[in-house]
């Protein structure tokens, strides 16, 4: 067997390959790169089935962030057009979920701005979203910022089923993004979360500069800390950000980092995300041939996205199914005694 058949082999063990033969993967790659995405696509089908799950979000909370990412518009320390307001409240949040779910998403996001929730008011109408989300048949999923053991906990309490918390990117290059908090504070909310029994979603942005040891070394901590969902992204440059002046990567250099994603975390769920369309373009198909099994759909957080039915019809005419409803029993999230599907009831 030659070096992409042997990865590919290793991966379907399981465990994934290390961070050097990910290296060797994607300089070997380079000159065959559709036989990686096939392997890729192998060990999509493998460990997730022709399943692939749509996630939709929100932005409950818009602008004015204290913090400096370099890439972020809704930073202070930035002049962008993008819109600030307060937390919508917790009946449009979940009227947004609603829509989502019709959409097809399993899962939708509320996200904030800023390094944390703060307010008891806020809080309170975040627990109000999460509650009626559940009873709407939706995984309610957060991204809130820095959270310690005891929110946490209360997330978890208040029926979370997911906290998502980027790194986005290698510790090693994570000073060239952002100034105003530690990667470590990044990693202790993951902590927190796992610890609380919450499922936990935390990838990348890639395109800002970074290199692709840079992404390499992203994935294994990502493997380290045994996290659900890993969210790729892709630079969409803003304008009155550090990073507008950045030239987009090639398409086919995100379909092999997604590959070798992929061949590193072969049994977790790799979720397309914000810039795929953009950064794509006509390729944006073979985004999941590279191994993605997840697509968030409709809009990002201060771009557009594209319509859902579209993702429906990219799924359906790869011969792969834009599941609606995901067997997971949700009994532990505080929904009560019944499961969220006719399925797993009648398992239950």
């Amino acid at each position: 067997m030659d070096l992409i058949d042997t990865l590919n082999h290793k991966a379907l063990k399981g465990n994934g390959i290390s961070a050097s033969e990910a290296l060797e993967l994607f300089i070997e790659g380079a000159g065959n790169p559709y036989r990686v995405l096939a392997a890729a696509s192998e060990l999509r089908e493998h460990f997730k089935g022709k399943n692939i799950i749509l996630c939709g979000i929100t932005n409950a909370k818009s602008g004015r962030c204290s913090e400096d990412c370099k890439f972020c518009a809704q930073s202070s320390h930035y002049s962008t057009d993008v819109p600030s307001y307060p937390l919508k409240p917790a009946r449009q949040m979940i009227d947004e979920a609603a829509q989502a779910k019709k959409d097809g998403a399993e899962f939708f996001g509320i996200v904030t701005s800023g390094k944390s929730v703060k307010t008891k008011k806020e809080w309170t109408e975040i627990f109000k979203a999460i509650e009626g989300m559940n009873k709407i048949g939706i995984f309610p999923c957060a991204s809130l910022g820095m959270i310690n053991a005891d929110r946490a906990r209360e997330l978890k309490a208040a029926g979370l089923y997911r906290y998502h918390h980027n790194l986005e990117t290698a510790r090693s290059f994570f000073k060239n993004v952002c100034t105003t908090h530690d990667y470590e504070e990044n990693v202790e909310t993951i902590h927190a979360a796992k610890a609380a029994g919450l499922s936990v979603c935390a990838g990348a942005l890639i395109g800002m500069g970074e290199g692709v040891t840079h992404r390499i070394e992203l994935a294994a901590a990502l493997r380290k800390l045994d996290i659900d969902s890993i969210p790729l992204n892709i630079l969409n440059p803003i304008k009155g950000t550090p990073l507008d002046h950045l030239s987009p990567l090639p398409p086919m250099e995100i379909l092999m980092t997604i590959a070798v994603f992929r061949f590193m975390l072969p049994d977790k769920d790799i979720k397309l995300c914000g810039g795929k369309e953009k950064n794509l373009r006509q390729l944006l198909p073979l985004g999941i041939i590279a191994g993605a099994n997840s697509l968030m759909t409709g809009n990002y957080l201060t771009t557009t996205g594209r319509d859902s039915k579209l993702d429906h019809e990219m799924i359906i005419d790869l011969g792969l199914v834009p599941t609606r409803e995901i067997d997971i029993c949700r009994c532990d999230a505080k929904v009560g005694n019944a499961c969220i599907t006719e399925s797993n009831k009648k398992k239950k």
